[in-house]
């Protein structure tokens, strides 16, 4: 049996790593990973690891996905066979190269000719453990029979080296050639010969790892003099794709992934400007945003761009009230109000989870931690019970638990944010109209999302909502899921006022009943009182401060050694709401802290600085503060998080220098002062009153994408308007409409003119766009660069 875990690289940079599966050969890791990719890309790849504690991890196998094919995986689950993991496949980078031929005249005046080989630069090497390779290139001529090779230097920690070196090789000699050689023949035909390029990482004291190679065929200058072109590094020999491999097994991946190309702001006014007036059009159901939801399959790809852009424009209070008013219409009984996956409750979800994440940290985080490393036994199912478990005992410790957690729950109203407290007010006042004779409706419809939806759902499953690292292990979920159940049923009036618990399984309604006391039930309703109340929340300044992330990093040491030479320590950073710190050790007092109100800037550092990748600087009052994430994923999520916690400071600085103060001067700008204004403006823009950073240009291009994959469905939802005009009802073929929820045909009609409009108009530019960027990425630029033959 093997320990497994599994790693998520983009090329070969691991970005994420799952919780390890012990004594598994089938583990099951069931973890959500979900990240922008901050650069370019080759593959996306999946390591599956056997864990050894005293040597080096055993590498199972890999599953690289070119980053050409990801569209056609995603939003699919697959099996994919698990690949041999070999260091001579294990390539990234490309290399710009120029051949020339030249004649030469030898002294008896007989012409020979000669090949010049200019090996320029590679860029996008990959990193040797997490570090900047030292790399270098072998230049061969290859033939039948020869095999001359030279070499560059060695260039020091760096992904993207500038050789610069020129190579000259004899191609043919002339008959005079009378000097000794290895070679039995004079003169070679140039169909025959190839040059060919291997990159290395200099081990100095081990064993140099190969990087990979190209091979050009010399045939190649026969219709021109001089050939020059960026070429992809291939594997070794192909990566030895021929030779029978053993069955390493598959894993099963679920991948969604998007990319879009974002046009300048001006591109996107009608379509934003429709969709923003959603909120007053009426009814809702003939809407630009009603729509999109409508005609996207799976509605949560239109949800998340639409509620982050009316979010944006304060402009998600209204709309949301006016989708759950629909939603009401159809609602038959008080008690299932709100208990369907409606576009009302998706994007009400999404809300949420997007302003809501601080105030889940606040809330939850300590005691889920508690939870998750006190590793106490919670099962009161007597059939799941282990030998020698005490059920009473278990009993005690969940109870222990969940009253924590609900006390914790009913006291946090006022970390409550005010869009959600908004939209519980409107809900409230919403379900009474609709119900006016059920007196806990007002409770219920505000219950059913915040207890049900909200909490209930992040205590099952902390990870989603970055409360912790990793999916916790089978006894903790088995914990969180029985907290999480009797969490939800408290927050449920319903079962509350009519003293009733809505379990099937006797063990929890016995549990249950040590909760149907009068205090819970006062509790919860002052609770919902407070937050769907229209007042205005504030975050208690006097709470404790809220934990946001941590992990371990390197920083460039901000006091001098004794020799004067300054150097990168790994240390384990930690921040709160109130400040970064970092300390030898995870748990360790801190050495160095930073006060979150002294940022001034969090930006990312120029490679050429230190030679090193993911490094981003903390500027704050004293020295600024050089950090080296592990990967750049993870280097953007620090920036991104900093910059939210520190984006309402005052003093915030407007440029900084992106690279770093070294020998006596700015490397950017060569200013000789270290008190010199920046030379470059600073990228976080102006503070706002939600803490998330939303790019509206970028949000929009998805919703026009949504709008362009589904334009058939408009279309039929177009011809149902008009059938429906027409014949007054839905008289014939109704299945050609019925799934449409159409009040007003001939509004309805109208937004969907002035999508179509709005969507054919974009279309030229970004079609202009494709034409340019295939036609101006010529092959063989160092974007599109030429993909080497396959040995």
């Amino acid at each position: 049996m093997r320990d497994c875990f599994c790693t998520i690289n983009l090329d070969q940079e691991e970005v994420y790593r799952t919780q390890v599966v012990e004594k598994s050969l089938s583990p099951f890791f069931s973890e959500e990973f979900y990240f922008e990719i901050p650069r370019t890309f080759q593959y996306l790849s999946f390591y599956v690891y056997d864990k050894n504690v005293l040597q080096r991890d055993l590498r199972i196998g890999k599953v690289a996905i070119k980053k050409e094919d990801l569209c056609n995986h995603s939003g699919k689950e697959t099996w994919f066979s698990l690949q041999p993991v070999d260091s001579n496949s294990e390539v990234q980078g490309k290399v710009h190269l120029e051949l020339k031929l030249n004649e030469l005249i030898t002294d008896n005046g007989t012409v020979c000719q000669q090949l010049v080989v200019h090996i320029k630069a590679c860029h996008g090497l990959p990193l040797i453990n997490g570090q900047s390779c030292d790399p270098y290139a072998t230049v061969s001529l290859v033939g039948p029979s020869r095999n001359d090779q030279k070499k560059t230097k060695v260039k020091k920690k760096t992904s993207n080296p500038q050789f610069n070196e020129i190579f000259y090789f004899e191609v043919t000699r002339s008959s005079s050639y009378t000097r000794k050689s290895q070679f039995q023949v004079e003169e070679e035909d140039i169909e025959k010969l190839e040059i060919r390029i291997d990159l290395w990482n200099n081990g100095n004291l081990v064993q140099d790892v190969f990087l990979g190679e190209i091979k050009v065929p010399v045939n190649v200058l026969r219709n021109d003099s001089s050939h020059q072109a960026w070429y992809l590094l291939q594997p070794k020999d192909n990566g030895n794709k021929s030779s029978k491999t053993d069955d390493l097994g598959s894993l099963r991946l679920n991948i969604c992934y998007t990319e879009d190309y974002v046009l300048p702001s001006e591109y996107y006014g009608p379509l934003k400007t429709l969709l923003l007036k959603s909120p007053d059009v009426q009814p809702i159901s003939a809407s630009a945003a009603y729509i999109l939801g409508e005609i996207c399959r799976d509605k949560n790809e239109a949800v998340l761009p639409l509620v982050r852009l009316l979010l944006h424009h304060d402009k998600l209070v209204p709309f949301a009230t006016a989708v759950a008013e629909l939603d009401l219409k159809d609602t038959q009984e008080a008690n299932t109000i709100f208990r369907g996956n409606s576009l009302a409750t998706r994007c009400l979800d999404e809300m949420m989870k997007i302003v809501g994440g601080h105030y889940l940290k606040v809330t939850l985080k300590p005691i889920l931690d508690e939870i998750c490393e006190s590793s106490k036994s919670c099962e009161i199912d007597p059939i799941k019970l282990k030998e020698g478990d005490n059920v009473e005992n278990n009993k005690e410790n969940l109870r222990y638990y969940v009253d924590k957690l609900f006390s914790t729950i009913v006291k946090s109203s006022m970390s409550c944010p005010t869009v959600m407290c908004d939209i519980f007010y409107s809900l409230r006042q919403m379900a009474t109209q609709r119900f006016p004779n059920d007196p806990h409706v007002q409770y219920s419809a505000v219950s059913s999302f915040v207890f049900l939806r909200f909490f209930a759902v992040a205590v099952v499953s902390p990870h989603t909502f970055h409360l912790r690292p990793h999916h916790p292990d089978a006894q903790t979920i088995r914990t969180l899921t029985l907290i999480s159940k009797t969490i939800q049923t408290l927050g449920s009036w319903g079962s509350l006022s009519k003293s009733k618990s809505s379990f099937k399984e006797t063990f929890m309604c016995e549990f249950f009943k040590m909760f149907q006391e009068e205090g819970y039930i006062t509790a919860v309703k002052k609770f919902l009182d407070e937050i769907s109340s229209t007042e205005t929340k504030e975050s208690s300044g006097t709470s404790e401060p809220v934990h946001l992330k941590e992990g371990e990093m390197y920083k460039r040491a901000q006091g001098r050694t004794r020799i004067g030479k300054k150097n990168f320590k790994k240390r384990w950073f930690c921040l709160t709401s109130r400040e970064l710190t970092y300390h030898k050790q995870p748990g360790k007092d801190a050495i160095y802290t930073i006060p979150v109100k002294n940022i001034l800037a969090v930006e990312k550092l120029e490679e050429s600085s230190f030679n090193k990748k993911n490094m981003f600087q903390v500027i704050h009052t004293e020295k600024p503060l050089y950090v080296q994430a592990n990967n750049c994923v993870e280097a953007n999520e620090w920036i991104d998080v900093l910059c939210r916690v520190s984006r309402c400071n005052q003093n915030r600085l407007s440029f900084y220098h992106p690279s770093a103060y070294l020998n006596g001067n700015w490397l950017c700008c060569q200013e000789t002062s270290e008190h010199t204004l920046g030379c470059k403006p600073c990228t976080a823009g102006v503070p706002a009153d939600i803490q998330i950073d939303i790019d509206e240009d970028r949000e929009t291009e998805r919703i026009y994408s949504l709008f362009t994959l589904n334009i058939l469905k408009l279309q039929k939802m177009e011809e149902a308007c008009g059938t429906i005009a027409v014949y007054q009802g839905p008289q014939k073929e109704p299945d050609d409409y019925s799934n449409f929820v159409i009040e007003d045909s001939v509004t309805t009609f109208k937004t969907i003119q002035q999508i179509k409009s709005i969507i054919e108009k974009l279309s030229e530019p970004h079609e202009m766009y494709r034409k340019k960027r295939s036609s101006s990425a010529k092959y063989g630029s160092k974007e599109n660069p030429i993909v080497g033959k396959a040995s």
